[in-house]
């Protein structure tokens, strides 16, 4: 794992973290149905979706042209990033978190937009047969 690869890692267990602290479940990593992956997907008791996209540098932040296309699969969207981070890069009509290992904290809230039903049971779907499976491995592991 290079130095992005950890940095990443460490953010997605604070902001993991932080949802936790806020009644929410999350989720690392879930593929979305344009194949597209999302760093975190976050589900609360009233069925609202929240990803948060991670991002570790400039470069790939620069890099990165991919970012609205996971709009349609939430109804909130965050960009979270470590301290130090250069924030004014980041649209000012997305979310922002700042993060470390141990949790994050909002800086701005995102715009919500609702999904419509068929996206959000799809979604709910897809949210709940990752996390069974997951269970499953880590109850089970392959021999």
């Amino acid at each position: 794992m290079n130095e992005e690869e950890r940095l990443a890692h460490q953010l997605a267990l604070g902001i993991v973290r932080a949802f936790a602290e806020r009644g929410e479940t999350a989720l690392t990593e879930v593929t979305l149905a344009n194949g597209r992956r999302a760093d975190v997907l976050a589900l609360d008791a009233a069925g609202r979706l929240t990803i948060v996209e991670i991002k570790s540098s400039r470069a790939d932040f620069r890099s990165d042209r991919k970012w609205r296309e996971y709009l349609e699969f939430c109804d909130a969207f965050y960009f979270a990033v470590a301290e130090g981070f250069p924030v004014k890069l980041l649209p000012d009509d997305t979310g922002l978190m700042i993060a470390d290992r141990w949790s994050a904290h909002v800086v701005r809230e995102p715009l919500l937009e609702p999904l419509s039903a068929p996206r959000r049971k799809a979604m709910l779907i897809r949210f709940g047969m990752l996390a069974g499976d997951r269970l499953r491995l880590h109850v089970d592991p392959p021999i």
